[in-house]
Order: C-alpha cells, then sequence, then structure tokens
C-alpha cells in the first residue's frame, strides 16, 4: 500500500468525523425548532434509505444479491434495522432533547466497554490486562464527569433514554457482525435492508407518537442535509475508508468524535464545560482508545459505527 493511499483514507475518516459530529449539532437545532424527536430521526434515516435505492435497484449485481437473500437473513437484516436505527437512532435524538450534546455523546462512547461486557457473558471472551485498564479508565472518566451527580427534572428521562441507546447501540454492533458475514451480501446490500426496516418503523413510530409538528423549508433542508450528506455520503465515505484502514485505525479516528462533538456544542449550542467535565472525557476518550488497541484486528461492520 502507498503512503499517499493510507494519509488519503485516514483524512477522508477524519473528515467523516466532522460531518458525524455536526449531526449533533444540527440536531440540536432542529430539535430546538421544535421538530418531534422520533420523527425528525425517522425522517433523517428513511430520506437516506431513499438516496441508497437507486444504487441497490438500478444495479444487476445488488438487485441480485438482494433477491438471494434467504427468510432468515430477512429477519436478521430487519432485527438489525430496528435495534440499530428504531431504537438506538431513535433514543439519540430523544435524548438529545433532553441533554447537552457532550453528555449524549460521552455515554454513546460507552459502547465498546458495554461491547466488551456483552462479549464476557454470552461469548465469553474475557478482557485482557490492557482492555481491563482502558475500561477503569473509562468509568473513572464517567464518575469524574457526572459527580457529584446533578441532574434534575426531565434531565433523568434524557440520561435513562441515553443509556437505553447505549445499550442497543452495542446490540447492534454484535449483530452487525453477524449480518454482514451473510452470503452474497455486500455491505451496501445489509445497510439498505437493515436501514430501510429499521428508518420505517421508526418513522410510523414517530408519527403516531408525535406527529409531524411544524415543519417549514428550514426543518425540510435541515432532514434533507442529515440525510444526503450527513448520512447517504459519509457512511459511503466511511465505508470506502475500511479498504484501507485496519479496524483498529478506524475506531481510533472514529473517538475523535466525542471532542469534536464538545467543541462544536460549546461553540454553536452555548453548551459551556467545565474543567472536571473536560478531565472526564478526556478520560473516557483514552480509555475507549486504549480498549480499541487492544482489540484483535477485525473488520468493522457499518452498523457498528456510532453514530452520528
Amino acid at each position: 500500500m502507498k503512503p499517499s493511499q493510507q494519509i488519503t483514507a485516514v483524512l477522508q475518516a477524519v473528515f467523516v468525523t466532522v460531518l458525524w459530529a455536526s449531526s449533533w449539532v444540527l440536531i440540536k437545532f432542529g430539535l430546538r425548532a421544535n421538530l418531534p424527536a422520533l420523527t425528525f430521526a425517522g425522517l433523517r434515516y428513511t430520506l437516506a434509505f431513499l438516496c441508497l435505492v437507486p444504487f441497490v435497484l438500478l444495479n444487476s449485481t445488488n438487485r441480485a444479491a438482494l433477491q438471494s437473500l434467504t427468510r432468515k437473513d430477512w429477519k436478521r437484516l430487519a432485527l438489525l434495522g430496528i435495534v440499530f436505527y428504531t431504537l438506538t437512532q431513535g433514543s439519540q435524538f430523544l435524548s438529545l432533547a433532553y441533554l447537552p450534546a457532550a453528555m449524549v455523546s460521552l455515554l454513546l462512547n460507552l459502547t465498546p466497554i458495554v461491547v466488551g461486557v456483552f462479549g464476557m457473558i454470552f461469548l465469553r471472551e474475557h478482557p485482557s490486562t490492557g482492555q481491563w485498564f482502558g475500561i477503569a479508565l473509562t468509568v473513572i472518566g464517567v464518575a469524574v464527569y457526572f459527580l457529584p451527580v446533578d441532574i434534575q427534572g426531565l434531565q433523568v428521562i434524557g440520561l435513562f433514554v441515553a443509556l437505553a441507546g447505549v445499550v442497543s447501540n452495542a446490540a447492534s454492533s454484535l449483530l452487525g457482525r453477524q449480518a454482514n458475514r451473510l452470503a452474497n451480501s455486500s455491505p451496501l446490500i445489509v445497510t439498505f435492508a437493515s436501514m430501510g426496516i429499521g428508518s420505517l418503523v421508526l418513522l410510523l413510530i414517530g408519527i403516531t407518537v408525535q406527529g409531524f409538528g411544524q415543519l417549514d423549508l428550514q426543518g425540510w433542508l435541515l432532514i434533507a442535509w442529515l440525510a444526503v450528506v450527513n448520512t447517504a455520503f459519509a457512511f459511503t465515505l466511511w465505508n470506502h475508508t475500511l479498504r484501507t484502514l485496519s479496524a483498529v485505525e478506524s475506531s481510533i479516528i472514529n473517538s475523535l468524535m466525542m471532542p469534536q462533538i464538545a467543541v462544536l456544542a460549546f461553540v454553536f449550542l452555548d453548551e459551556a464545560l467545565n474543567g472536571r467535565e473536560i478531565v472526564g472525557l478526556i478520560l473516557v476518550s483514552l480509555g475507549v482508545i486504549v480498549v480499541q488497541l487492544q482489540k484483535k484486528q477485525v473488520t468493522l461492520s457499518p452498523s457498528g459505527i456510532s453514530q452520528e
């Protein structure tokens, strides 16, 4: 591999994290404009799914791959779509309606730790000494950030929703690994099928529970940008970088989102952080990076990407 290819892939991956980090600010803008959280999320991912339709249905190879999926495959992809899009993305949007962006980002970055715990319980995969050190750093970082606990009123609801999102995101990471091993299924087919099912279920729930709200031109432009640029384009570019970057390299670059979100939230949302909270974010970031460095080199699932 040429060094220039590696550098290009790294720069492209970093650019994707910038787009994904900006999504958090744009979501907060939409929520502050009274866009219903679940409907907002459903519209974003449904529109992103529609952007993928021409690339799948107008391509004979992709059509054939889609038609070759068995009933068992569809059940597995449906479960992935509901967990990753309906539950994880829905809870992210909903928690952002109650909590600061940096706090939700910190909680969502606990996903690798939860995946490790799930691995111990269900797969009998025991963390290495280095991973335990990373987990300890992360736990200390969370304690530094939140203690003494000062969460009141509706923020308590947001905290529980965000924690539920962490669990569902961890589950989707494990499901994503299984789904991407399906015969004759490229990452595009897995993403297309799971996003289509999950986003439509999320949109249906949002419309039923919250309605459409007051969607004006600015709201539609916001949804369109999030769907086309920050989702369809960004996921495609990220998957392209996975051809060059290792799983560990991609995971570490993905970890850059948390400090970016904190900075963007401070600049555009006036969400200030005190010294203790900054130290907590740094410790959590370091802990997640240590855990990722200790992982075996495995192929990343597009559905295991946090989010954005």
